[in-house]
């Protein structure tokens, strides 16, 4: 059986769900909105490290639920290590925010989520929209803001930002919740076709994906490749190579994570909990694996 039956074509592959909500902030106030993620979720990842590395941290506050996710009632918010209670709202689940905004909301609960206090409703539930808002209309509250979306980029950006979603973002959970062999096999070709193309890119112009310039591609790479050998080359069949196995992939990734900020919202503990222990369908001992050992923080 499929992890997500209601998101399983019927020649056994992954299509995710549309995101349900992609309203825009057009006039941000301090305070009035929250972030609402998990930490071992690379999509939610990116809106919180963003916000981090901008220094949005006094204007939009976050809450971290507990990466175990139980489909049958979704992000829990318990007291734990690094998740907590709700300190907004006073939700037990996050699906109380979904069904506060739409009543009629039946799709699958997912985050991030970008909360409006004052409204009390969910304003955006797309990484991408909150990245983007990020650097653009909440970008006056920030104490240091990055241009992560360079005008001069921006075609080539959207561009590359599409490719790395499709074959390496959304690419390892199309092979790893893959319910066929030639679904499964399909996105393997694609997500190491992908990876051996960025990897010689990086030998041919790095440090960056556009050389010099830090934007928000880099970042939702990093995402991915955080997680790769911890998570996705065992437990979602990604198995041809490791990061580690790629020079320049992983150069990059250990780059990225020693920049001041980053390596502190990387919890190796969270993120092998949520994917061994979630996805029974794919790991029904629900063992967490101890290993591999990977902490990037000083150079060897």
């Amino acid at each position: 059986m499929a992890q997500f039956p209601h998101e399983q074509s019927e020649v056994g592959a992954f299509e995710r769900q549309a995101d349900a909500f992609r309203d825009w902030v057009s006039a941000p106030e301090a305070g009035r909105y929250h972030l609402y993620v998990c930490k071992a979720c690379p999509w939610a990842h990116r809106t919180w490290l963003l916000r981090n590395l901008m220094g949005l941290e006094a204007a939009v506050s976050v809450n971290f639920v507990d990466p175990i996710r139980e489909d049958a009632t979704g992000w829990a918010f318990r007291e734990g290590a690094g998740h907590g209670l709700d300190e907004v709202e006073g939700f037990a689940y996050l699906a109380e925010a979904y069904k506060k905004t739409d009543p009629g909301f039946s799709g699958r609960v997912t985050v991030p989520v970008l909360w409006d206090r004052h409204a009390k409703k969910i304003v955006n539930n797309s990484e991408d929209d909150i990245c983007k808002m990020w650097a653009g209309v909440f970008r006056p509250l920030a104490r240091h803001p990055i241009d992560l979306f360079p005008p001069e980029l921006e075609a080539a950006q959207t561009q590359l930002s599409e490719y790395i979603y499709e074959a390496i973002n959304n690419g390892v959970y199309t092979t790893g919740f893959a319910s066929t062999q030639a679904a499964y096999e399909a996105s393997f070709e694609r997500l190491f076709t992908g990876l051996d193309r960025l990897d010689l890119r990086l030998a041919e112009g790095g440090p960056f994906l556009f050389g010099e310039r830090l934007v928000e591609t880099d970042f939702r790479l990093f995402c991915t490749l955080v997680r790769f050998d911890a998570v996705y080359f065992g437990h979602f069949k990604c198995n041809q190579r490791q990061i580690a196995d790629y020079p320049h992939l992983q150069a990059y990734l250990e780059r990225i994570y020693r920049m001041p900020g980053v390596a502190e919202t990387v919890d190796f503990d969270q993120i092998k909990r949520h994917y061994y222990y979630t996805h029974d369908d794919i790991n029904p001992s629900r063992i967490v694996p101890l290993g591999p050992k990977l902490d990037w923080a000083r150079a060897d």
